[in-house]
Formats: structure tokens, sequence, C-alpha cells
């Protein structure tokens, strides 16, 4: 019975992955335009004064046209001092802005308050958002912008983190492994999610989805904007492989920062459509019978545990190599430990506490 059910599992898991493969490794036309469209870069920060500096530098060295770019810092009521870290920086620098969140408008919270501030008084035709703790590479703009023909609307990239050791090593395979399954299923117009750090839209389909005023709160604002993009029925989202648009993030320091981080975003991930659902359900068993296999040891069951593995390297070996970080995979084992321990308890924990912690407010 155990074998039937694990032939299943890493079955369907095997065709999962060989379909995101397809969708993510899926090319797309890019132009080159004289005419550029106006951009409107959004970098929503708190408490972030370890961080804010290097990004800020990476967004002040953009090839971009200066007259093109507007970058709008949303301090988002800091309590350290990210907000004068700011103010110094941009401090006679025309394409730079900064507001001041103000929390007193209650119809919004979070982040998704300081976002529809932010876009409120941007100007862009284009909307691209990341981190204060990300740094972008120099031409990221004009390779946002050259995926944009007439019938895109957004247009979604990957993001990694430094690897130093095997903890951070972990993390970073996770996340391009994480967002590969985003990408793959994005390309197949089914999306299940998308990171917020490396994330653009039009203005105009933001307008016209009601914007984060209209749409229910959700901890991972990203992905239900990206949800209410797609369920306008008239638009492409695309989520290209593509180096030119990769994003550095911080990796998480501790596993107390690793645990809030998971859970928020499996709480985000409790709204997922019947097809979100379904991934992450073949997922969990995949991995529950990955676990159990020793306690029903069989030659078929070691051949089933070794194409569940094999799939999830078979997923990420190309992506890493296309976007020259193959060299983290030697975490490949702590990234299967990792991954098979919180795919299999966040679930249990969610059943008895919801609450997200993230930056120092409770949700």
């Amino acid at each position: 019975m155990f074998e039937m059910i694990f032939l299943a599992a890493a079955g369907i898991y095997f065709l999962l992955s060989v379909v995101f493969f397809s969708g993510a490794g899926k090319r797309f036309k890019k132009y080159h335009r004289d005419n550029l469209p106006a951009v409107s870069l959004i970098v929503c920060a708190r408490n972030e004064e370890e961080n804010i500096l290097a990004c800020l530098n990476s967004l002040d060295s953009l090839s971009y046209p200066i007259d093109k770019l507007e970058i709008i810092i949303a301090d988002d009521n800091s309590t350290d001092s990210t907000g004068k870290i700011a103010d110094d920086f941009i401090s006679g620098k025309g394409k730079f802005k900064k507001i001041i969140v103000d929390d007193s408008e209650l119809k919004l919270k979070g982040k998704t308050r300081a976002l529809s501030q932010a876009i409120k008084i941007s100007s862009g035709e284009i909307i691209i958002t990341t981190d204060a703790d990300c740094v972008v590479p120099l031409n990221w703009v004009e390779a946002i912008v050259s995926y944009y023909s007439e019938d895109v609307a957004a247009v979604c990239g990957f993001t990694y983190q430094p690897v130093k050791n095997w903890f951070s090593g972990m993390q970073s395979i996770d996340l391009i492994y994480l967002l590969t399954i985003a990408a793959g299923a994005v390309n197949i117009s089914k999306p299940v999610s998308c990171i917020g750090n490396n994330m653009s839209y039009r203005k105009n389909v933001y307008v016209e989805t009601g914007g984060y005023e209209k749409l229910p709160f959700s901890v991972t604002e990203d992905f239900l904007l990206l949800k209410a993009i797609n369920n306008l029925k008239k638009y492409k989202i695309l989520f290209p492989l593509d180096p030119d648009i990769l994003v550095e993030t911080s990796p998480c320091k501790n596993l107390k920062e690793v645990y809030h981080q998971k859970k928020r975003w499996a709480v985000g991930g409790l709204n997922a459509s019947a097809w979100g659902g379904f991934v992450m359900f073949t997922a969990l068993l995949a991995n529950y019978c990955l676990i159990l296999t020793p306690l029903f040891f069989s030659r078929v069951c070691l051949y089933l545990a070794v194409l569940k593995l094999a799939s999830d390297f078979f997923l990420l070996y190309p992506v890493h190599k296309q976007l020259g970080k193959s060299k983290n995979l030697k975490y490949f084992i702590h990234f299967q430990i990792y991954y098979i321990v919180y795919v299999i308890t966040i679930p249990w924990l969610l059943l008895f506490n919801r609450r997200v912690k993230w930056k120092g407010r409770e949700y």
C-alpha cells in the first residue's frame, strides 16, 4: 500500500517538475526601444538600517535614463535610523523622493499601505518594486522593460541570496527552487507565487484591478496583486529566467528569522487556488513518503526516493547554471534536509497559530 502511495506521489511530483522546468525555461522576445517608458521604482523600507545603504547605492548606479526614472523610498515608520540614512543619501539627487507612510490610513495595513501610498504619487508607466535589503544589477531596469510588449501587464524576476556557508547556501537554493516553480507556473498561465522584491507591472493595469484598496489583505501582497492581474484575463504575465534581472537579497540570519519568514509565506499560501493547493499537497505527500521510506524499505521505495531527489536536482541545476550560481549546489543535501523539515512541519504549526510577526508588527 505504501509503495502505491509513494509511486503516485513521486510520479506526480516528477511530472510537475517537468512542467515547471519547461515553463521556467520558456524564452520571451525582448524589445529594444529608442523611446523608453517612464519607470517608477518603489522601495518600501521599515527598520532596514543595516541594509538600505547598499540598496540605495545600487539604485543610484542604475543605467536607465535619469529623465525616465523616479525612485520612491517609502519609509514605513521606521523606528531605527533607516529614514535618516535615506534622507542623507538622496539629498541633492533629483531622481529620488522619499515619503513617510501615513499610518493613520486604516483601510490598509503593513506593506500594502506603504505600496499603495507610493503608487499614488508615482508618475511612471511601469511600476517596479524591490526591497530595502536588496541590491539590483546595473542594467536591471532596461532588462525588465525590454519584455513589455503591448499585451504584457507584469514581469517578474528571480532573486538569490549570497552564499557564505551551509546555512545561507540552503536558503539560497530553496529560494531559487521556489521561484523556479513560480516562474514555471506563471509561464503556463497558472500562477502560484512570485516575489515582490523583483516585480513589475503597468500602473494602468494596477489601477484596473482596483489597487490594494480593493483587494483583500494578505501578508503576501505581491502574489495577491499578481492573482488580481491574472484574473483580469486580458494580459500576459511573464517570469523570464534572465540573469540580467537577477536581484540579490539578504538571507535570514538565524532559525528564528527563517521560521517567521516561512510561516508568513505559508499563511499567504492559504489563499492559493485549487491548482496551487494541489502543487503544495503533492510536495507535502512526496516529502512525507521520502522520510517514511526507512520504515517501509523496499527496492521500489528506494528507487522512488531517488526519483524524488533527482526531480529536485533536475529542476535546480539548469536554472542555477543559467543564473551563474551552479557552485551553490554543493549545498544541495543541506537544502533537501531544510526543505523536508519545513514542508512537513509548517502545515502542522498553522493548525494552532496563524499569527504572523513581520517587521515588528503582528497580523
